[in-house]
C-alpha cells in the first residue's frame, strides 16, 4: 500500500467553531453559569436565546447543544420548584444542594464539549 492509497480512518468534519450559532452557545453557556449568582435570570435570558436561535440551529451540528442547554433549564426549573416547597421539611434545602451540583456540571460538561467540538 502505498501512501497515495492511504484514506484516513476519520473522516474530515467541520470545525464547530466555524459554525456560525458558535458565538450564541457560548453566550448561552455563560449565561446559564451566571444564572446562580443571579437567582436564575440569567438562565431564562439564556433559554430565550435558545428558542429564538433554534430553527436556526436544527441542521447545524450545534443543534445538540442547543438541545442540552434548554432540557438543562427546563429539568433545572423543574428541581428549583421541588425543593423551594419542599424547604419547609428540610429534605428541599438537600434537593437545592444537589441541583446546584447537577447544574454546575451540566454546565461545564457542555461547555468542555463544546469546546472540544463535540456533542454533550
Amino acid at each position: 500500500m502505498t501512501d497515495q492509497e492511504f484514506i484516513p480512518a476519520r473522516r474530515q468534519e467541520r470545525r464547530l467553531d466555524e459554525d456560525p450559532l458558535w458565538k450564541v452557545v457560548v453566550a448561552v453557556y455563560l449565561l446559564q453559569a451566571l444564572a446562580i449568582p443571579t437567582s436564575g435570570l440569567m438562565a431564562v435570558a439564556g433559554v430565550v436565546i435558545n428558542y429564538l436561535k433554534q430553527d436556526e440551529a436544527n441542521n447545524s451540528p450545534l443543534a445538540a447543544h442547543f438541545r442540552w442547554q434548554i432540557r438543562t433549564f427546563w429539568l433545572a426549573l423543574l428541581w428549583v420548584v421541588v425543593g423551594t416547597v419542599t424547604t419547609f421539611i428540610i429534605i428541599g434545602w438537600f434537593i437545592l444542594l444537589g441541583l446546584a451540583i447537577w447544574y454546575i456540571y451540566r454546565v461545564v460538561r457542555g461547555a468542555l464539549a463544546l469546546n472540544d467540538g463535540r456533542a454533550p
